[in-house]
């Protein structure tokens, strides 16, 4: 019952609070490794509480971790791949069973709410069962056309060590999606979590280790991006990089990884996922209570920290006062604070320089556009912010143009719905969008014009489902990787073709 669950959970998060302030090591070749230098997780909900102690990695830990990456991939890619399908397996099962703790963490140390928190671990669940399953279909008799005289084969094979480096925001879904993508099909990994989210990364840790994941295919590296995010992703030894997170950390991550280095001998592969500008399309003729509905869960769900997050709504004219003035109201609803209260739909967002960010943000919005709600820090020890909608924005405003990551929504008017679609479209990104419709003949355009990576129709724009909505957007949104689709293991794959002669 959700009555026995809620008390669960409170006594979960007691028992978690209780352990706060513990120091954690690196992982290398299965071993805990120290460092001199330390670095600490807060909470943002209370910026004094220290969630715990980690490791700062420099380049000697980095290049012991890409050491023992190599030797394991030695022994590792040979494994069958129903057997690392397997520890996937297990490791769901471990998942499934700490649910919650791995839920009260999140709570603390990246400020999501108890809903938002469950689903990033449920997420995270589907990932390892939905690769698994995935492997062991690549790990089939590959179909080929048939050549007289001969017997041709296809086969997948690993492509070496790479370098994982997930974001902060899904700190289990996506760090998880992105490992176990890579171990599962063969590769060894150094795995560099978040600054501000290193406790998620240590639980996985844990529970790959549980799982019976061998000594050196996962090597657990924390540490600043700043200090020792260029001498990975340079390595010679490093084949590919996994990168989720802003466009400009991506963009040099591509850069960096286009140029071969000394005893370099591949390409290196970059998968990067990286931001988006998303926004939801509100035309007259729609189920308007639904729309708004969408657009303040896409909006303002984990505080708008999301890059498939509503940042613009797009209004036809004739609904547009109307629009605005629900939205607002339901906006009016929303409560923020500390997330271990249950009451709170909105925390913190992540720490101080994104508190000052979006408040820079609201500043120039105030100029852009009419701010009709919102707009404030909340006061408290935590980086708490009001939802903020500004109306009346031109398409082509800072705050319609540049993401923001936080609370900030735009509303922007448009006279029909083929010049809403060419606002949704007027931007770098591609990611996510929604349209809010009934008119048959305006999905249709929408399904073909509006230009981005998830298009959901009379739904939010968050929330992608693994298996059912492969994720992964256009233009500077990334590099075309679909996390949660038939074809992301192949990203961390290469193609053998074998041929025998048979009469010789």
């Amino acid at each position: 019952s959700d009555e026995k669950i809620y008390r669960q959970m409170e006594e979960t998060l007691a028992e978690v609070e209780a352990k706060f302030g513990h120091e954690y090591s690196l992982l290398i070749d299965g071993q805990p490794v120290k460092t001199q230098e330390k670095f600490k997780s807060y909470n943002p909900s209370d910026k004094d509480q220290i969630i715990g102690v980690f490791q700062k990695a420099s380049s000697n830990e980095v290049d012991l971790a890409i050491k023992a990456a190599t030797r394991a991939f030695e022994s590792w890619r040979h494994f069958p791949a129903k057997e690392r399908a397997m520890v996937l397996l297990r490791a769901a099962e471990i998942m499934k069973r700490r649910r919650l703790e791995i839920d009260a963490w999140m709570i603390y140390e990246v400020g999501k709410s108890w809903i938002e928190a469950d689903a990033d671990v449920a997420e995270a669940i589907d990932f390892l069962e939905f690769y698994s399953r995935e492997m062991l279909r690549y790990a089939e008799t590959q179909p080929v056309t048939p050549v007289p005289g001969e017997f041709p084969e296809l086969v997948y094979i690993p492509l070496g060590v790479g370098a994982i480096i997930p974001p902060w925001n899904f700190p289990m879904a996506i760090l998880t999606g992105m490992s176990s993508a890579a171990i599962v099909t063969g590769n060894t990994i150094l795995l560099k979590p978040a600054s501000d989210a290193p406790m998620i990364g240590q639980l996985f840790v844990e529970i790959m280790q549980e799982a019976g994941l061998p000594a050196g295919v996962l090597n657990f590296v924390t540490g600043s991006g700043a200090n020792i995010g260029d001498y990975i992703v340079t390595h010679p030894q490093i084949r590919f990089i996994s990168f989720t997170g802003s466009k400009e950390i991506g963009l040099r991550i591509n850069q960096l990884a286009a140029k071969p280095q000394q005893g370099q001998i591949w390409i290196k592969r970059v998968v990067a996922e990286m931001g988006g500008k998303d926004t939801i399309i509100v035309d007259s003729e729609c189920n308007l209570e639904a729309a708004v509905q969408a657009t303040v869960a896409s909006a303002f769900g984990y505080q708008g920290q999301k890059c498939s997050a509503c940042s613009r709504v797009v209004v036809l004219q004739d609904i547009y006062d109307e629009f605005v003035e629900r939205l607002v109201e339901r906006t009016k609803k929303i409560t923020v604070g500390p997330v271990k209260d249950y009451t709170n739909y909105m925390g913190p967002v992540i720490n101080q320089s994104a508190l000052e960010k979006i408040l820079y943000y609201i500043e120039i919005g105030k100029k852009e556009g009419k701010l009709v709600i919102g707009g404030n820090k909340v006061p408290g020890n935590g980086f708490f912010v009001e939802p903020t909608i500004i109306k009346d924005v031109s398409p082509t405003a800072r705050i319609a143009q540049e993401e923001i990551f936080g609370p900030v929504l735009a509303v922007i008017k448009a006279k029909d719905f083929n010049e809403a679609v060419a606002i949704a479209n007027n931007t770098e990104y591609g990611l996510t969008g929604a349209v809010f419709s009934t008119n048959r003949a305006n999905i249709n355009y929408a399904k073909q014009k509006f230009f981005v990576g998830n298009l959901y129709i009379n739904r939010k724009c968050t929330g992608a489902l693994v298996g059912g909505h492969p994720f992964g957007g256009f233009n500077m949104s990334g590099t075309d990787s679909k996390a949660g689709g038939r074809d992301y293991l192949l990203l961390f794959l290469q193609a053998k073709s074998i041929s025998e002669k048979l009469d010789y």
